[in-house]
């Protein structure tokens, strides 16, 4: 079994070791390092490794302590990244739409995952039974797992987006790539913040106040979800600060290279909750950069699809969209992948991850990697009204705009709801009006089709932005 480390891996254990010193030493056939540590009175230690190049050379570590070795073998050296999110992350790969196309190249040594099952998983619309109420608090609920390598068997049951994002980097660099995954339906952004972070603020302190299964702070429907489960206690996977505290704060000791998100459905369905996303995903980011002591830890995450109103509460999905484009201008090392030109009309699951796992690993190539690889689709930065024209600049242009299918620009609008005209002049929009409008918008749709791209047909993004 392949372990994977870098970025000073940290290791803290407890065994049942004399109390005097611990070396570990990680050798493979052409290095090897050690630290020194000593065993506390409780049989606790921990040394931290210097930092190491990624590689893909084998390596064992061994830990010694008097007359005692531990030998851990087939490790690796690379990076290792957070996933975190709701069902569109942990989305398995046997139910993505490339599937079969995947599966022959599913075997990949160099990438690698931890991916635990979790209390409660799949239980919707009844109440938990007594032996899952059991297992309902942090350090029980999710399940103990082992890495895994990516195979043609292993995988399926992997986070489709997390997959073709590792495969993407692993392929690009040849880094060793390790995927650990946390996320869960229906999750809200809530339960993957620290309690003490949350108190911590002005604006989300009353988040944590109990009971949470009727505090009007929390997402409606994560209370009815919480509600149906629950017949006896507060533990609930939903409940504000309980994902970081079962699966967050367990890895603070480690390096990490960043973390992907997928993630807002459960916050999208009231404007109440839609306006304080940008500023709430800030609090989570701010709290995990603390807690991993890296406070230029990248965060990457994935703007929410486009889905028809008709059987799902996607009404508020356009403001939501626009909110998730500004958490790139309030949180640096950030980046998003636009979703919305495959959303699936009546599911809130679309199934083509293969897509939103590149877009992702986009970022991370260009900004984490060093690599020449545009990471994003056009994203607006100004409009401006002059003789009769609405003029929109963008970036991440790269080659030119254009169309998905070579037709006429669709998705502009100036008051959100009529759709009008556009065309693309160097590199800009050109809107026609008589007078200035207070704001443009593009993608205002629950269920967008807006079909602006650039060269790399990476499509634009929702917005809404004020004419100057």
């Amino acid at each position: 079994m392949k372990r994977l480390w870098r970025f000073g891996m940290i290791l803290c254990m407890v065994l049942a070791l004399q109390a005097s010193a611990v070396v570990a030493r990680a050798t493979s056939t052409n290095q090897a390092i050690s630290a020194v540590a000593r065993v506390k009175p409780d049989s606790s230690w921990t040394v931290k490794l210097p930092v190491q190049a990624a590689s893909s050379q084998p390596l064992d570590l061994k830990i010694i302590s008097g007359k005692k070795n531990i030998l851990i073998s087939n490790m690796l050296l690379g990076d290792i990244w957070i996933c975190i999110g709701q069902s569109n992350m942990e989305w398995p790969m046997k139910s993505e739409m490339h599937y079969r196309e995947a599966k022959a190249t599913a075997n990949q040594p160099l990438l690698l995952f931890y991916n635990p099952s979790y209390a409660g998983k799949n239980i919707f619309n009844q109440y938990f039974s007594d032996s899952v109420l059991q297992m309902m608090s942090p350090e029980k609920f999710y399940a103990p797992t082992s890495w895994q390598v990516s195979d043609s068997n292993t995988f399926s049951n992997m986070s489709a987006v997390a997959f073709y994002f590792g495969k993407q980097i692993v392929s690009a660099t040849q880094v060793p790539i390790g995927l650990i995954h946390l996320s869960m339906g229906g999750a809200p952004l809530e339960t993957f913040i620290g309690v003490e972070a949350l108190k911590s603020s002005a604006q989300f302190a009353e988040k944590t106040i109990e009971p949470w299964l009727t505090n009007p702070a929390i997402p409606t429907w994560v209370k009815e979800r919480g509600n149906q489960n629950l017949r006896a206690g507060t533990n609930h996977p939903f409940k504000p600060g309980y994902a970081y505290s079962a699966g967050i704060a367990p890895l603070f000791k480690m390096g990490i290279k960043g973390i992907i998100n997928y993630q807002g459905e459960s916050n999208a369905q009231e404007l109440e909750r839609v306006n304080e996303y940008a500023a709430l995903t800030k609090l989570m980011v701010d709290d995990y950069r603390k807690g991993f002591k890296q406070p230029n830890l990248p965060f990457y995450f994935v703007q929410l699809s486009s889905i028809d109103t008709l059987k799902y509460k996607g009404h508020y999905w356009p403001q939501f969209r626009n909110e998730q484009r500004k958490i790139m201008d309030l949180i640096e090392y950030s980046g998003m992948a636009v979703s919305s030109d495959i959303g699936a009309k009546d599911n809130v699951h679309p199934t083509n991850k293969k897509l939103v796992g590149e877009r992702l690993a986009r970022w991370a190539l260009n900004k984490n990697y060093g690599l020449a690889v545009l990471p994003s689709g056009p994203l607006p930065l100004s409009a401006q009204y002059s003789n009769g024209q609405i003029i929109i600049d963008l970036n991440y242009v790269a080659g030119g705009l254009k169309t998905t299918e070579g037709k006429a620009l669709r998705g502009f609008s100036l008051d959100g709801i009529k759709e009008v005209a556009a065309t693309i002049q160097q590199n800009n929009i050109h809107i026609s009006a008589k007078t200035k409008p207070d704001f443009v918008y593009y993608g205002w749709k629950p269920y967008s089709d807006g079909n602006l791209v650039n060269s790399e047909q990476l499509p634009a993004s929702t917005f809404k932005i004020k004419v100057q």
